[in-house]
């Protein structure tokens, strides 16, 4: 179920904040935080998608490229762009992503994706990274003070039955 965004000013705008581990499945989680400091969205996700996600964040190159930076690279010789990500939908616990593209003629595309590689595209290509004012509302939680307390807070806030239920 590919659900279409056209008008951008309804999605939010988001950043990656950082990555952690659940402390019981020790399945990664990316943090994205509302560009306005609003909200946060733990995204539960692979363990090498966190390990491209965390290279790009700490801008650490590898000898060879990885699958998101050959794809960035494939897309910049071919002249097309990644304009967006936006995650879209949270169905049965899972989250879905849009990748929107253009390409050198103007003609605009999507593809649907995992949030973990939408995200580490994102940030090769330095693509806006959004989200749907549905999935905040079901899967968002409330910014604290400061950044530094919003991850512990994103922690804290989580159930027992919250924690590894999310699927890759």
């Amino acid at each position: 179920m590919d659900q279409k965004h056209d008008e951008h000013d309804e999605l939010i705008r988001m950043e990656v904040k950082g990555l952690t581990n659940d402390p019981v499945s020790n399945t990664p989680i990316v943090i994205l935080g509302r560009a306005d400091g609003e909200a946060f969205l733990p995204i539960w996700i692979g363990l090498c998608e966190a390990n491209a996600i965390a290279l790009e964040l700490e801008s650490i190159t590898t000898p060879r490229p990885m699958t998101h930076d050959l794809l960035a690279a494939v897309l910049r010789g071919a002249r097309h762009t990644l304009e967006r990500v936006t995650i879209n939908a949270l169905e049965d616990n899972v989250f879905r992503a849009d990748l929107q593209f253009r390409g050198p003629g103007g003609a605009s595309w999507s593809l649907d994706a995992r949030p973990s590689d939408a995200i580490a595209l994102a940030l090769r290509t330095r693509a806006g990274i959004f989200a749907t004012p549905d999935v905040l509302k079901k899967a968002q939680l409330r910014a604290a003070v400061d950044e530094d307390h919003a991850i512990r807070l994103v922690l804290e806030c989580l159930r027992p039955e919250d924690l590894g239920k999310y699927k890759m």
